[in-house]
């Protein structure tokens, strides 16, 4: 396969175009396909990956980002079919899994690998763990038996040299966590969850009520660790929906009438974790999170949208100082905003996209160190200044020479950058 230059698949992530017009662009520009060294007809970049194909039915896929190894083996009308190889770009691109695919996803026998060692051994149906199998932790043997959705539910469970049966396929069931401890027991149908059940947390009761299709649906209470009623209502699709919330010492604190209303969350402990507005049964409108720990420590407090930070919000380091103010789409940095030091020193400042920053102004200890243009967080376009406030350095299309400090003003790479990178 020839060499794939970064620059290419930068200059496509960025192209403000659908896929057809970046493949269009690419195509018809006979300098950069020089300069990449690559056949276009060859080519496809889709969902923040690229593709080779290569003959014979075969193709390489690459993160997008890392241009690292994810995928090698059979190719069909785009999509992952046949015989072929995944590879964890978090852990040095070791094998994940290599088996059988099906229109893009898992399907047929396959094996599946955590730090060197199988975790997997089985049959896999639309991406999940369907079929005969056996399942190690560590190396060791855990479950070998039917899988249904990923959770085993008919065969043998080992824990050190003990065995014991496992039937979760039709009328009652268990389901077990590390070593021999139950976290459910309830009623099943066709492997699932359905009629009612009892939830466990090391041993202590967390949750009983109704089920439907492996989620709480209907009447529940759910419980503290010291036995006290947390939630007491109707549930829907897992969510809290109609009924009333107390806290560890069984005040009355929430009250939600078809999943709306303002809602406290609180661990087993009894701790707040977060509070704000919901609908629907998600969090919508204004909310806060707080750390994990005894002292409820203001996290985070902003605006929600579908459950998940939509607007803006502001973020707390764990000293009370102001991390991030920004705005937020689907949990990420996007839009205006500001990045601090932990000792309350700007470090950003400008535009944020899809939580990397875009356009703006880098400070080290209150003294501007860069302004211009990123790319996934890499200076790309801009220049760098001294102390002094002279200009020392000029990126284009992330190629220049650089110099680059630590947040301690020390200086950490004196070189060039080529397509974003030192070299």
């Amino acid at each position: 396969m020839k060499d794939i230059k970064s620059s290419f698949f930068i200059i496509t992530l960025l192209s403000y175009v659908d896929e057809g017009q970046k493949l269009k662009i690419l195509k018809y520009n006979k300098n950069l396909q020089k300069t990449i060294n690559i056949d276009i007809n060859n080519y496809k970049h889709f969902k923040g990956r690229y593709v080779i194909y290569e003959p014979n039915g075969l193709a390489k896929e690459y993160d997008g980002l890392t241009d690292r190894l994810i995928y090698e083996g059979e190719y069909l009308n785009g999509q992952r079919n046949g015989k072929g190889k995944e590879y964890a770009y978090y852990n040095n691109g070791s094998l994940s899994f290599e088996g059988e695919f099906f229109k893009g996803k898992r399907n047929g026998k396959g094996i599946e690998y955590s730090c060197g060692k199988i975790e997997y051994d089985g049959e896999y149906l639309n991406g999940k763990k369907n079929g005969k199998g056996i399942y190690y932790q560590y190396g060791d043997l855990v479950f070998e038996g039917e899988f249904l959705n990923d959770k085993p539910i008919l065969g043998t469970r080992h824990y050190y040299k003990e065995t014991f049966q496992v039937d979760n396929t039709n009328g009652i069931g268990k389901e077990y966590g590390f070593g021999k401890r139950v976290i459910f027991e309830g009623e099943y149908l066709n492997g699932q969850r359905n009629g009612k059940g009892k939830e466990y947390l090391d041993d202590k009761l967390i949750f009983e009520g109704e089920y439907l299709n492996d989620k709480r649906n209907g009447k529940g209470k759910e419980y503290y660790r010291n036995g006290k009623v947390k939630f007491e209502g109707e549930y829907f699709n897992d969510k809290e929906w109609d009924g009333k919330g107390y806290d560890i010492s069984n005040n009355l604190v929430n009250e939600l009438k078809n999943g709306k209303g303002y809602k406290k969350e609180y661990d087993n402990q009894g701790i707040v974790t977060e509070e704000g507005d919901y609908l629907n049964g998600q969090k919508n409108g204004k909310g806060k999170i707080f750390f994990w720990g005894p002292h409820s420590l203001l996290r985070f407090e902003g605006e929600y949208a579908c459950d998940k930070k939509n607007g803006k919000g502001k973020t707390y380091y764990g000293n009370k100082k102001l991390w991030l103010d920004c705005e937020y789409l689907n949990d990420q940095k996007h839009g205006k905003g500001k990045e601090f030091y932990c000792d309350g020193k700007l470090r950003y400042e400008g535009e944020f996209l899809y939580d990397y920053y875009f356009k703006g102004k880098f400070y080290l200890d209150g003294i501007l160190e860069y302004e211009g243009e990123y790319l996934f967080g890499k200076k790309w376009n801009g220049k760098g200044y001294d102390e002094n406030g002279n200009v020392i350095y000029e990126l284009k299309n992330g190629n220049g020479k650089v110099k680059e400090y630590d947040d301690n003003g020390k200086l950490k790479y004196d070189g060039e950058y080529l397509n974003g990178k030192r070299i």
